[in-house]
């Protein structure tokens, strides 16, 4: 199976929209206006050089790099683009594939020649869209997935079973795809750091730490096994969250709870698209200068009433620093998967 991953996938689209910018650092990111609040969505590999990267507050952004040329976020262009891109890899003879986001999907493809299917693709997604990919070869899908990192930019990398530990044993956990900070830290709590000590680490400590359910699957992570199959049913959102980063501070109460109204409100009209009720929510407060907090909790009975649902933010709210001025506001509510959904597929990384 194979990782198809989109080499710096919007500043490319930028790119080949504005030629002439080639070569030179490129920032895209909000409005494309360094002195209002944002963040960068990405960056060309020119930009990354001096330090920039996703997240980054673009006005930070703009005063690592002077000179770089900084654009608006064009979601409908990405997602046109991304669709071109799809397209030409299911194009591909006997693919299958599951798309995991604008840039990226897995391909399974019967291959006696893996690396060279692998080129194949980059061509015809290079002749077809004049984007550039990388690309991971993989026995299971997660080391597929981590095995792109190895070949970025334009290159194609293999991992399996008779490589993985030599080439991650020593790297730290959170190398893996399902494994963030903040569980890099609890396993660290324990002693585990690397990937080889996630793999041989005792199961007992690992359900003590994170549950009968989650304690053995990293550990499976640490052995890089998992699913081995590319599934190519539509994904079903597990959830659906709305943030704003607000150009003027939120110091009064109600202003907070005006937002929070109209982030509530963006939310359920998601949720009701989906036909499925609300079963947790999740409050994102980011704090001047650029502290970020987040709260949750789980609805029970799971409910679609917006009073009930609003309640429950309201109430998350006030666990908040009502001391401290708000620049940023989020909302995330989760709903249940449908039976008919796609199960034991690898968890992503991601969310708050």
């Amino acid at each position: 199976m194979l990782h198809v991953d989109l080499d710096q996938f919007i500043a490319a689209v930028e790119v080949l929209r504005h030629p002439e910018l080639a070569g030179r650092p490129v920032i895209v990111g909000g409005r494309g206006d360094p002195t209002e609040r944002a963040v960068v969505s990405t960056a060309s590999y020119e930009a990354r050089e001096f330090g920039v990267g996703s997240g980054m507050p673009l006005r930070l952004a703009a005063r690592k790099v002077p000179d770089a040329v900084i654009l608006p976020v064009d979601a409908p262009a990405y997602t046109a683009a991304s669709a071109r891109v799809m397209e030409t890899l299911r194009a591909y003879p006997g693919a299958i594939v599951q798309v995991l986001g604008w840039d990226e999907a897995f391909v399974g493809v019967d291959a006696a020649f893996p690396e060279a299917t692998a080129r194949d693709l980059q061509r015809a997604v290079l002749e077809r869209t004049g984007l550039h990919c990388s690309v991971g070869i993989g026995d299971t899908l997660l080391r597929a997935k981590v095995a792109t990192g190895f070949g970025k930019p334009r290159g194609v990398f293999r991992l399996t079973a008779a490589n993985w530990m030599s080439v991650m044993g020593d790297r730290p956990a959170t190398a893996l795809w399902g494994v963030g900070s903040r569980v890099g830290r609890r396993l660290a709590a324990h002693g585990i750091e690397t990937v080889a000590q996630l793999a041989d680490a005792d199961l007992d400590v690992l359900v003590g730490e994170f549950g009968p359910r989650m304690g053995p699957w990293y550990r499976q992570l640490g052995r890089g096994e998992g699913t081995r199959v590319v599934d190519d049913t539509p994904w079903v959102a597990r959830g659906h969250s709305r943030e704003t980063t607000y150009q003027q501070d939120l110091t009064e109460p109600e202003e907070v709870e005006r937002a929070l109204r109209e982030l509530v409100d963006q939310v359920l009209a998601d949720v009701a698209a989906e036909g499925r009720p609300v079963i947790g929510l999740t409050l994102k407060v980011r704090y001047v200068p650029f502290t970020t907090k987040t709260f949750s909790r789980r609805i029970r009975p799971p409910t679609s009433d917006r009073e009930v649902v609003l309640a429950h933010v309201l109430e998350l709210s006030a666990k908040r620093d009502a001391s401290r001025a708000v620049r940023l506001l989020g909302v995330r509510a989760e709903m249940p998967m449908p039976e008919d959904a796609r199960d034991g597929h690898t968890p992503t990384r991601g969310g708050w």
